[in-house]
């Protein structure tokens, strides 16, 4: 079984800044998806959360020459996507401040390769189950940083909170999804474990 290739967005954004199409393309590509589930959880419309990803990625290009060469440029999408969400709010008189409690998530879903899929599919189905009980803030942190990778520090910019915070509530997640399974002896024991919680 491969690995995934990982997406370098910092080196992307060097191509962008030199005009690439190709380069905007790709960032698209790997990232439009989880910025329109992001604005979702935001906004609540799915017109509105494609209007802004698109709305998003218009300004990066159209400001592609002002692109500073430092930090994380994915954090930086997410950071414009969260901002152009909640100024579409706004805009609209449908909320005057935003506040992590409006979040609403799609159904979320980990995947497993098709080898892995099929020897392991009820275990699967049950942690799919046990994630998209947790609280929506929980589930949204504990998403950004299992699925979509980011550090505590960098969820904790991203939605205004301190990193202690982020810390707490992927402990909780943790804590939820392991007590959602019983002790099993080690001949039952799933060969993919809940993920541990990650280091700062």
């Amino acid at each position: 079984m491969g690995g995934k290739a990982t997406t370098d967005y910092n080196e992307l954004r060097g191509e962008l800044c030199a005009g690439s199409h190709k380069a905007l393309k790709a960032l698209y590509d790997g990232l439009g998806s989880q910025l329109y589930q992001f604005s979702f959880s935001i906004v609540h419309q799915r017109e509105v959360a494609q209007e802004v990803v698109q709305d998003v990625f218009i300004q990066v290009w159209n400001n592609r020459h002002k692109l500073t060469p430092d930090g994380n440029f994915r954090l930086y999408l997410f950071v414009a996507t969260r901002n152009t969400s909640i100024s579409h709010l706004r805009k609209n008189n449908r909320h005057r401040s935003f506040s992590l409690d409006e979040i609403k998530l799609p159904f979320l879903k980990i995947d497993m390769d098709a080898e892995d899929r099929l020897v392991n599919n009820d275990l699967l189905h049950r942690v799919n189950l046990a994630i998209n009980n947790l609280p929506q803030q929980c589930r949204l942190i504990f998403k950004m940083v299992k699925q979509d990778g980011f550090k505590y520090r960098e969820v904790a910019e991203l939605l205004e909170l301190t990193p202690k915070t982020v810390e707490n509530q992927v402990g909780i997640a943790l804590k939820k999804l392991h007590a959602a399974f019983p002790p099993a002896s080690s001949e039952q024991s799933p060969s993919h474990p809940l993920p541990q919680s990650k280091t700062l």
